[in-house]
């Protein structure tokens, strides 16, 4: 099995990053995947403190674990881990199996941010 890799960028040219994850996926060997959030304001919206604590105690584990469960590693409120974890999962750093328990496939994450003067 592959261990996959999640690169995550920032970059307002969407189309861009749609054609390096299309060149991506077409490659002979696996290169990652990526996601790609158009400004700062949406990746510090999206992933929030709270949401990269569930998906380091999810890729620190390596397993798979239900939501009450992770709530209580956590010291959570259940239902706030839950609407944290179904943002995580839409966003697809998350995974849920068939029993809904919830696992991160990737056993590496890296955050590429560059900021520059305006030219």
């Amino acid at each position: 099995m592959t261990k996959r890799r999640l690169t995550i960028t920032l970059g307002s040219d969407w189309r861009a990053a749609l054609r390096q994850a299309g060149k991506a996926a077409t490659a002979s060997t696996y290169e990652g995947e990526t996601l790609n959030f158009e400004t700062p304001a949406a990746f510090l919206g999206s992933l929030t403190e709270r949401r990269w604590a569930i998906v380091q105690a999810l890729q620190h584990d390596g397993g798979t674990v239900g939501v009450r469960e992770l709530a209580r590693r956590l010291g959570r409120d259940v239902k706030r881990v839950h609407e944290d974890a179904a943002e995580l999962v839409t966003l697809g750093l998350l995974e849920r199996t068939e029993a809904g328990a919830l696992r991160c496939p990737f056993c590496d994450i890296h955050v590429d941010m560059h900021m520059a003067t305006a030219a």
